[in-house]
């Protein structure tokens, strides 16, 4: 008999692909990780890793995978909602989203509406929401590019154009718009892999068989900003942060491509079921008003 342990022992190697790494999230030996698994292939009757080098997860693992991850998240739901139909208030919501500045004033809306709920934000890439949905890790994920994968229901939020940032006295400052090879060759300053804003910058340099030169990778949009302005570099930006009052003083130039946009999208396990915290949030958020900022 398949114990949950395993199954959520094995939910980390698959992630991973790597024993020895899953071994030290899990704080387990490695010797006894190894057996869990073997014994919980066996009991399948069919091996769920490629062994051939590296580890990887074959396609009857990732069939196993999705199956565990919707039938612990279901454990999971259940815990939760047992534990707020016995309780006296609405419980905890979680989102997840790939940036949290966009969404500061709804969530400060949704505080201020219900103070007794307690709110967890996690920060995740987009490739990884509907993982963490479907093994309802969180309740809600906001995310600025497209997820595709099935299970999910959605509703978009807005959609808006990606600009390029850069000093003042940088010799393309008072264009009202740039090419993508007219960018080539220039020292960006953008996130790390994951964001939304390096994958977009990667993606429009791709396709027209080009390479971004990156000179600074940072998980703060703030130090994006000011590095910026310092003269260091240019880096995409969406209009968005056009009404933030903070903003460090850049140029906005448009981008000259029909792809140099971001959709921020909100996402939820289409058969998930969700607490009365979740449900308030996502109407709040659905609902919030992105051109007037309420």
């Amino acid at each position: 008999m398949v114990e949950l342990n395993s199954l959520r022992q094995f939910l980390v190697v698959a992630r991973l692909e790597h024993l020895s790494r899953a071994a030290d999230e899990l704080r387990v030996a490695q010797p006894s990780l190894s057996r869990t698994i073997a014994r919980l292939e066996s009991e399948l009757g069919t091996p769920l890793f490629d062994r051939s080098g590296r580890l990887r997860l074959n396609e009857a693992g990732k069939l196993f995978r999705d199956h565990v991850e919707r039938s612990l998240g279901e454990l999971e739901a259940g815990r939760r909602a047992v534990a707020e139909a016995a309780g006296d208030g609405l419980g905890t919501v979680r989102l997840a989203s790939e940036t949290f500045l966009t969404i500061t004033g709804p969530l400060a809306a949704y505080k201020r509406a219900h103070p007794s709920i307690e709110i967890e934000l996690h920060w995740s890439p987009a490739e990884d929401m509907a993982r963490h949905l479907r093994a309802q890790d969180v309740d809600l994920c906001i995310a600025s590019q497209p997820i595709h994968a099935e299970g999910l229901a959605s509703v978009k939020l807005f959609d808006e154009a990606v600009g390029v940032a850069m000093p003042l006295d940088h010799p393309l400052a008072r264009r009202t718009s740039v090419s993508i090879d007219e960018l080539a060759g220039q020292p960006f300053i953008t996130a790390r892999k994951g964001h939304w804003q390096r994958r977009l910058l990667d993606r429009l340099f791709a396709a027209r068989g080009l390479t971004p030169q990156i000179v600074c990778e940072s998980d703060e949009p703030a130090a994006i900003a000011e590095l910026i302005s310092a003269g260091l570099g240019i880096g995409l930006v969406p209009a968005f942060a056009l009404r933030s009052a903070t903003r460090a003083t850049a140029a906005w130039i448009s981008v000259d491509s029909p792809d140099c946009r971001r959709t921020v999208t909100l996402y939820w396990g289409a058969d998930s079921h969700l607490s009365t915290a979740a449900r308030l949030m996502r109407t709040t958020i659905a609902n919030w008003n992105w051109t007037a900022g309420d």
